[in-house]
């Protein structure tokens, strides 16, 4: 590796996709320095406090595939088998539907699976396993894209195989609806969580919270890297500057503003004020316009302490034709007792109601479904009403490189085969990284 000595990139955003693009340049011996708005660090996947108890803001699941979080994970400090709980792949709607795959190579773990899920005909079961072989013979990828619900029509997938397993694994991989998700997205999930290593399959559901799972453990690594780490301290303006780029910060905390010059900046916000930042600058504007574009869909979560025996037949559960579409068990996962995390994805009829109302139903569904008499002592509602991209077929997604070199963005959002997942915020960063440190190489 060569001169390096005039790089200083800065990175706006300490959320996944903005620390592992900082982690990997730190590795590579190029000096950062972070800009966090927020007094945290995490982004839409951070840890928050309520009632001395520690949340998250959603309730995310990584898969055995996610390679690239999981190996940043333990380049910072982690530990994979001690920071999560892991789950040979399953999928349960309580008292109605279960898949689970047993312990043989990949795709046969799959395919026993399917052929043995309870709550489904032979007939369903074995058009199931048809459809994951017919993917396989196409590689996974289609001439061209097509909604989810297309995709299954098309390949015979009726209405009740639908309901109980192939929209609930859309809507869990995608956050979006059926009828209006990107199939190939969906199919590029399917590729790499079951046509490959067996592992890649399992569910990982974190034993901690997410700003201490990553971006944590990443903030001191980059310190020790001779990196720079700011929280509560936004950045109001880009400028580009000669071959710099000039950046306005403003500490949350102190009025005055202030300017640095930069070799390089990686965008790693959320997609509102990153096409903010973006529109004043001649040469981003039209790449503002592109990202601001991007339809959105929410994430609700909701939390309810009940009392510390309470617990799920398992823990992660799912409930048919409720509100309630995922439950996860605290206690099981975390040692944090009593405590069941609801989650509601996608867009639907629950965005209509009060929050207080909402977990007065999440709670009814509970008793109703689960036989659990007793009432939470307390219940906590996060609603992220912009918590992904609408991940929909052929849809426009910004590329990593702008039309200034030395200006790069990153997010889950932006091209490439994933949805808005952890690992595509990973993935994402990493690449804007790794384009810096291919320029002196």
């Amino acid at each position: 590796m060569s001169n390096n000595t005039n790089y200083h990139v800065a990175i706006i955003g300490g959320g996944y996709a903005g620390m592992a693009a900082a982690v990997t340049l730190a590795a590579a011996d190029v000096p950062v320095t972070v800009f966090e708005s927020a007094k945290q660090l995490g982004g839409r996947a951070r840890g928050v406090w309520h009632n001395d108890v520690q949340l998250d803001n959603g309730q995310h699941i990584l898969l055995g595939c996610y390679h690239h979080t999981l190996q940043l994970i333990e380049q910072v400090g982690g530990n994979i088998e001690h920071d999560f709980l892991h789950l040979p792949l399953q999928l349960t709607l309580h008292n109605r539907f279960e898949l689970k795959a047993p312990r043989l190579p990949a795709p046969f773990h799959l395919l026993a699976g399917l052929l043995s899920a309870k709550g489904l005909s032979f007939g369903d079961r074995l058009r199931a396993a048809r459809f994951m072989l017919a993917l396989r013979r196409i590689n996974f990828t289609l001439p061209h894209d097509i909604s989810v619900l297309k995709l299954l029509r098309k390949h015979g997938q009726g209405d009740e195989l639908i309901r109980l397993l192939w929209e609930p694994l859309c809507i869990s991989a995608l956050n979006t609806p059926i009828h209006i998700a990107s199939a190939q997205v969906l199919l590029h999930v399917l590729r790499d969580s079951l046509n490959g290593l067996r592992s890649d399959s399992d569910m990982l559901l974190p034993r901690v919270d997410f700003t201490a799972l990553f971006p944590k453990r990443a903030s001191e690594y980059i310190k020790q890297h001779r990196g720079k780490v700011l929280t509560a301290c936004s950045v109001e303006a880009i400028i580009p500057h000669g071959d710099k780029i000039e950046l306005i910060t403003r500490p949350t905390t102190i009025a005055s503003e202030h300017t640095q010059l930069f070799s390089h900046v990686i965008c790693a916000v959320s997609p509102i004020p990153a096409a903010r930042l973006f529109r004043t600058v001649p040469q981003l504007a039209f790449i503002a316009e592109q990202i601001a574009a991007i339809p959105h869909q929410p994430i609700y979560t909701l939390y309810l302490q009940y009392p510390e025996q309470v617990r799920l037949p398992q823990p992660m559960l799912g409930l048919d034709r409720c509100f309630t579409q995922w439950l996860f068990d605290k206690g099981q996962i975390a040692g944090q007792h009593g405590l069941i995390a609801a989650v509601i994805s996608a867009q639907g009829k629950h965005q209509n109601l009060k929050h207080e109302l909402l977990a007065q139903k999440v709670a009814q569904e509970i008793c109703e479904q689960l036989g659990i008499m007793e009432a939470p002592l307390w219940h906590k509602v996060i609603a992220e009403k912009r918590a992904t991209f609408s991940c929909e077929t052929n849809l426009p997604r910004p590329a990593h490189t702008t039309m200034l070199t030395n200006v790069l963005l990153a997010g889950d959002y932006t091209a490439g085969d994933y949805p808005a997942t952890l690992e595509g915020a990973v993935m994402s960063g990493m690449l804007c990284a790794k384009t810096i440190i291919s320029t002196f190489q």
